[in-house]
């Protein structure tokens, strides 16, 4: 299956992190939180006005802005 961003991705879908992009700061925060690469994601829901992201990662539930979801590569 071929790489795409965290955002692209439709309610519903589930992927495997690949890689976290993004300034180190953003890198260890998303690390921190459970996006790992090897982890299972799967996008929950979007905000009404599509920002931000619900995922549910490593079994709890996190919010993330697009502009830091567009910096996790998935394949889904």
């Amino acid at each position: 299956m071929p790489s795409q961003t965290l955002d692209k991705l439709p309610i519903g879908a589930t992927a495997t992190v690949l890689d976290v992009a993004g300034e180190p700061a953003l890198q260890q925060r998303l690390l921190e939180m459970g996006v790992l690469p090897g982890v299972e994601i799967k996008v929950v829901r979007f905000a009404p006005m599509g920002d931000p992201i619900e995922v549910k990662v490593m079994g709890y539930s996190l919010s993330l802005r697009k502009s830091e979801a567009a910096h996790v590569q998935v394949s889904a």
